[in-house]
């Protein structure tokens, strides 16, 4: 996001239960202009693959694993940075947003289990994107879209080994490490 550092702090993954959200909060967050997935909790096979996908995709987007959140919290506020908790519980996004707008460094949490009472004490602002049960997928997205200075839906990332071309029927995938080869499906 121009302008902005964005990451994301996932707590409360559950390697065995919680796989493919996780990996969709990382995707969801990359696609939508965020620098990195700080993951506390131990899943090297999460991160590498949403690296994996960073690779061919594109962007220097970086997971690190298995953080202390509280730390993390602490050095991010300490370095002049504000925390966004996404919860249910929170206010609504549509009532904060022009003030998270101006925020330049953020940090937004999502949960996976209960999250623990010191991260609504330790955030800036706890958000809601509605105040009823969904995914933290669909959280992070609409309030990553909401906060962004451009439109993240057409974000373009560099060094893309792999690129898409917008089509209205069939898919166009560009190999960027061989000129002549596009995919046509």
């Amino acid at each position: 996001m121009t302008g902005k550092q964005i990451i994301v702090l996932r707590l409360g993954h559950r390697p065995e239960r919680d796989k493919r959200i996780t990996t969709h909060v990382g995707l969801t967050a990359r696609a939508f202009g965020a620098e990195g997935l700080l993951l506390a909790s131990d899943d090297r096979a999460i991160a590498d693959n949403i690296e994996s996908v960073a690779r061919r995709w594109g962007g220097n987007f970086y997971v690190k694993n298995n953080v202390n959140w509280k730390k993390e919290i602490q050095s991010w506020k300490n370095n002049g940075g504000k925390v966004c908790h996404l919860s249910m519980y929170g206010l609504n996004l549509s009532d904060v947003e022009s003030d998270i707008k101006n925020w330049h460094k953020i940090m937004i949490i999502v949960g996976a289990e209960k999250v623990p009472p010191e991260v609504y004490d330790m955030a800036d602002l706890n958000v809601a994107v509605g105040n009823q049960p969904h995914s933290e997928v669909a959280a992070i997205s609409v309030t990553m879209d909401r906060i962004s200075d451009y439109d993240p839906l057409k974000q373009e990332f560099g060094d893309a080994e792999l690129s898409i071309v917008p089509t209205s029927r069939g898919k166009k995938v560009i190999d960027n490490t061989n000129s002549d080869n596009i995919n046509n499906n």
